[in-house]
């Protein structure tokens, strides 16, 4: 009976040793990035130019799998319960870490129970409206939407799966009254029912308009930036044009299981950071007009944080009903 102990005792000091030896060897294999949205946008492609910068910097490839669906939450419910090995992430887009717990009443996973690895890119969000569009601002706009017997008559998108950027866009035009067109499938759906006139104005990734608006297909009304884009120097802010004084950015975040160990997390952090600050990356997200971003896992986790808070308060006050 007394040897039970300390055969427990050994097994536990020399379990302790391998754990420390295969974190230090991470990572042994191809580690998967499971991205929660469609590829194609801003957070797909900012996270496989990144993935491959991995490979080359840890020595094993990072294989990107897109898993749409749900607002994001197929994507981040798959990850939520894989093994905290640190070779199942989480590439996502702000909805199911800082929204989909304000909008659902059960979740498959815990919003706040993952690990956050690291920031890596921020995408400023902007009001576009069709090219022939006559309002240049707010009143404007405010004007366009008194119908006849006080009817709306100005279209603007509705995406679930893009609901950040639908609920900035309701609360910037408080006063109006607009006719809300659901969509269910990606942005571009979006942008091009804008362009063929179907639409009137939404919200949305400037990254996914950049091209569109150049060659003249739609317009940019107004940024929701604190202060106007490099890119559109002429194009005023929400604030400038007579909006709410709005910031409303789609971040991407690396996120790990629950559990994962530390030094796993610490090295992964370094390694996207490093990564972020290669000159062919910056170049890179900088033609797609997507922000780098950066910090370490505590600087992560206090913006996740922070931007949960946020959208709580944005959720409650518009007095959205839980699903």
């Amino acid at each position: 009976m007394r040897r039970f102990p300390a055969i427990i005792l050994a097994g536990a000091l020399l379990a302790a040793p391998a754990a420390a030896q295969s974190e230090a060897d991470y990572p042994g294999r191809p580690v998967k990035i499971i991205v929660n949205v469609a590829s194609g946008g801003g957070v797909d492609t900012a996270t496989r130019i990144v993935a491959e910068r991995l490979r080359a910097r840890l020595g094993q490839p990072f294989v990107v799998e897109n898993r749409p669906g749900a607002g994001g939450n197929i994507g981040a419910e798959t990850v939520f319960h894989s093994e905290g090995d640190g070779y199942t992430l989480l590439a996502s887009s702000p909805t199911p870490l800082a929204i989909n717990g304000w909008l659902y009443k059960k979740l498959a996973f815990d919003p706040a129970g993952f690990e956050p690895v690291a920031l890596m890119s921020r995408i400023p969000n902007v009001l576009v409206v069709r090219r022939d569009f006559p309002a240049k601002s707010r009143t404007g706009v405010g004007r366009r939407c008194e119908g006849q017997f006080g009817q709306a008559h100005l279209r603007i998108a509705r995406d679930r799966n893009c609901f950040a950027s639908h609920r900035r866009a309701v609360l910037a035009l408080t006063g109006t009254r607009l006719v809300h067109v659901p969509y269910k499938g990606s942005t571009s759906g979006v942008l091009t029912d804008v362009v063929a006139g179907h639409l009137d104005l939404s919200f949305i990734q400037f990254s996914a308009v950049h091209e569109l608006q150049q060659s003249g297909k739609l317009a940019v009304l107004a940024v929701a930036t604190d202060k106007r884009l490099e890119a559109l120097p002429d194009v005023p802010t929400m604030a400038e044009a007579g909006f709410a004084e709005i910031v409303s950015e789609t971040w991407n975040a690396i996120s790990a299981p629950p559990k994962t160990p530390a030094p796993i997390v610490v090295k992964l952090n370094a390694a996207i950071n490093a990564a972020l600050q290669e000159p062919e990356v910056r170049a890179r997200l900088r033609e797609l007009q997507v922000l780098v971003g950066g910090g370490d896992a505590e600087e992560t986790r206090r913006f996740v944080a922070e931007q949960r808070a946020l959208w709580g308060k944005v959720i409650k006050t518009a007095g959205v009903p839980q699903q």
